[in-house]
């Protein structure tokens, strides 16, 4: 069960990469060009922040049901999950950072709803999509992924 649930984890990590990309590129292209912020724009937004929350759902069942390295290493290791570096990583420090990272991209989506110059909306793309995307490619477990 662990291995079918973290195969689809790290499945969606290449969904989420991709409309990130796909999303800041439409970003920075409306932004340069003054273009309008079209319904494909809103709807990449709204994938991009779906495909996030759901890689966040799985994410936790992963971190609270499934995985060695997380609420079962602080219930076996207790604060020892501090002191060892991969352990901390997945169990602290991914997670709390892949929060904060998603917190920012429905933020970014929240504003764009509320927002009617196209101008700011492709900046509030730009600006939330694009800190979330960094923040979530920083604490990627890049020995782990492939």
């Amino acid at each position: 069960m662990y291995e079918i649930f973290q195969l689809i984890h790290k499945a969606l990590f290449f969904v989420v990469m991709l409309l990130g990309l796909v999303v800041l590129f439409r970003a920075v292209t409306g932004l340069s060009a003054k273009s309008a912020f079209t319904e494909t724009d809103r709807k990449m937004g709204l994938f991009f922040m779906i495909s996030n929350h759901t890689q966040l759902l799985i994410g936790l069942v992963l971190y609270l049901f499934l995985s060695p390295f997380g609420l079962k290493a602080f219930q076996e290791f207790g604060s020892e999950v501090m002191k060892i570096a991969e352990y901390r990583k997945i169990a602290v420090e991914h997670m709390s950072t892949n929060i904060i990272a998603i917190i920012l991209i429905t933020i970014g989506h929240s504003k764009n709803k509320r927002a009617f110059d196209a101008a700011v909306k492709h900046k509030n793309a730009l600006i939330f999509y694009g800190l979330g995307l960094v923040l979530l490619l920083s604490r990627i477990p890049w020995d782990k992924l492939f």
